[in-house]
């Protein structure tokens, strides 16, 4: 993990001093909203409200959220981008750390900060974020690595018409063979179409960009200001100059701009999306979203446009950490080939080596701490897990080759991630590429171009279960995901799980303990399994019905060759005949 410069002693004890208990209750329940201005649609929201409100914390805090779920569905929230160092139980996503929150529940979520930078809250169940179950979450350090005036989150995302529920069931569809993602109605800049920031001339302003989109790429740039970029996935960074960035699914991104001295212009800021993700663009779809930037709003004069979109040149592995932590070679190297394909449900998924992710019917953290030995091995966790088991302190290396010929976001739980190398191409161990081992870039969200790689390297130094999935929420939803078992001996001995927890799984009639298939050792009988590619040869039953069609094709050719040396009409001439005689 990202370990932050430590405080000196007296630094320390003020930080501790001044920690606070921030307490939030949340009534999350169904309210109705139009941020395009083109459909009001039903949302999920914060106490009657849309958008959830945002939520902010300092270095050293602790976060309570107290959930109410109003919905008539189940929920859960995750904290994203949050190490949840010995409470992984509070990560969120469902079946992985938790059972879901049933409808008419109360839940809380209770953690300490330990982190500082920029990230977000969202459901972790089905597509419910894409309904609007998402909201910043910025983390203040008790001394910022750069000083600037003014603080402003920058939120992109885009926007359906139809509820989250209805598009997975066109999605996760045998009618949709090509695996054709819903394309979204919209792109919104701070959860609107009509969105507006003020400039106070000579000021500088840290805008933290969100991108908070269940499938669409931005890219972001403001017309006539550069940007040093100082922050990547709570990851300071030296400061970088760019004209415009890119920020995939889940990405966040802090820049300083600093105003201008004039006032005679205002500006436009541009997030554009990348369109090249759609199998087909709709023509009402409006990719290039503005928001103005007002210097004086007293006049409507803007400043000519100089949209660069996706012509960006952006490139985040050019970004160096302040803190230097250069890569060391790895103890462990999992290999995660990326692919799309029809399985035999009929469904096209998403998958890693040939085999889509199936949630088990124990969540696999309750598994790891109620298993004993057996949370050991792979095999408890059930058959399409897709489980890896990390050895404690081991440094990993995750070899990402994307089969498919689209770019695709991944995030790992619990962890930031070095990245060591990223290109075209398959890579394998006979791969002459020079890997970037010297202080690299550190992000918990990378994107895997299409048809290329990328290599990922992070210590395993925090035990529990940790969720490793492409954020395109389409893609998650049909299996594209993966759970490392991090040091679950480790775990066992440091972790125990809350009541509360196995409280969430009796009210949802979820055994709280058990394997996958929620028994106890290796009895798997009835976990989740079976989704898998259709085979290439025919399996026992395949042959015997093909030897049945192939006798019935041969007695039809032998039928059709008698009937053709036969003469109908002469047997029934001869008939006639000697029916006169007589």
């Amino acid at each position: 993990m990202y370990l932050f410069k430590s405080l000196g002693f007296a630094s320390l004890l003020t930080a501790i001093a001044s920690a606070a208990i921030v307490e939030l209750n949340w009534d999350i329940g169904y309210t109705t909203a139009n941020p395009d201005g083109l459909f009001e649609r039903r949302v999920i929201g914060v106490n009657g409200k849309w958008p959830p409100p945002p939520v902010e914390a300092t270095l050293n805090d602790t976060l309570v959220i107290n959930v109410q779920n109003s919905l008539d569905q189940p929920t859960a929230l995750h904290a994203h981008g949050m190490f949840q160092n010995n409470t992984g139980y509070m990560d969120g996503p469902v079946m992985v750390t938790q059972c879901p929150i049933p409808p008419g529940s109360n839940f809380t979520y209770e953690f300490n900060i330990t982190q500082h930078g920029t990230y977000w809250i969202h459901s972790h169940f089905k597509g419910q974020y894409m309904d609007g179950l998402r909201t910043p979450f910025i983390l203040h350090n008790t001394v910022e690595d750069y000083q600037y005036d003014f603080d402003q989150t920058v939120t992109l995302a885009d926007w359906y018409h139809a509820q989250s529920d209805e598009g997975l069931a066109g999605f996760l569809s045998v009618y949709n063979p090509t695996g054709a993602e819903p394309v979204p109605q919209s792109g919104l800049i701070m959860e609107s179409t009509d969105a507006s920031i003020n400039f106070v001339p000579g000021k500088t302003y840290r805008l933290r960009l969100i991108n908070m989109s269940g499938f669409s790429e931005f890219f972001f740039s403001i017309d006539g200001h550069t940007m040093d970029v100082i922050e990547v996935d709570g990851v300071s960074v030296q400061r970088h100059t760019v004209d415009s960035v890119s920020l995939t699914a889940a990405q966040r991104l802090s820049v300083l701009v600093t105003a201008k001295n004039e006032t005679l212009l205002n500006y436009y800021m541009h997030a554009d999306m990348n369109t090249d993700m759609f199998d087909k663009i709709p023509p009402d779809l409006q990719p290039n979203i503005t928001a103005s930037i007002f210097y004086d709003q007293s006049h409507n004069n803007f400043a000519p446009v100089q949209d660069i979109g996706m012509a960006s040149t952006f490139d985040d592995t050019l970004l160096t950490p302040l803190e230097v932590l250069d890569a060391t070679n790895p103890d462990q190297v999992i290999a995660l080939d990326i692919d799309f394909d029809v399985t035999t449900d009929g469904i096209n998924r998403g998958m890693f080596n040939s085999l889509p992710y199936l949630s088990p019917k124990t969540p696999t953290l309750n598994t790891l701490l109620s298993q004993g030995n057996y949370s050991l091995s792979t095999e408890v966790y059930g058959p399409q897990a897709r489980a890896s088991i990390l050895n404690h302190l081991s440094m990993i290396q995750v070899v990402l080759n994307n089969k498919d010929g689209n770019a695709h976001p991944f995030h790992l739980h619990g962890h930031v991630f070095q990245v060591v190398g990223r290109g075209d191409g398959y890579y394998d161990n006979n791969s002459s590429i020079t890997l970037n081992t010297t202080n690299p870039m550190r992000r918990d969200t990378i994107q895997v171009p299409g048809e290329g790689f990328a290599i990922i390297r992070f210590r395993a130094d925090n035990p529990g279960v940790w969720f490793f999935h492409c954020h395109i929420e389409w893609h998650l939803e049909t299996g594209l995901a993966a759970t490392f078992i991090e040091a679950p001996d480790v775990a066992q001995q440091r972790m125990t799980l809350p009541q509360s927890f196995n409280d969430l799984c009796t009210a949802s009639g979820i055994n709280p303990t058990g394997n996958a298939a929620g028994k106890d050792g290796l009895d798997l009988s009835g976990a989740p399994s079976g989704i898998t590619l259709i085979p290439d040869e025919f399996t026992p039953r395949g042959k015997g019905a093909m030897a049945g069609c192939i006798i019935a094709a041969l007695l039809g050719i032998a039928t059709i060759i008698w009937y053709a040396h036969a003469d109908p009409q002469k047997e029934a001439r001869e008939i006639a005949a000697r029916n006169k005689a007589q």
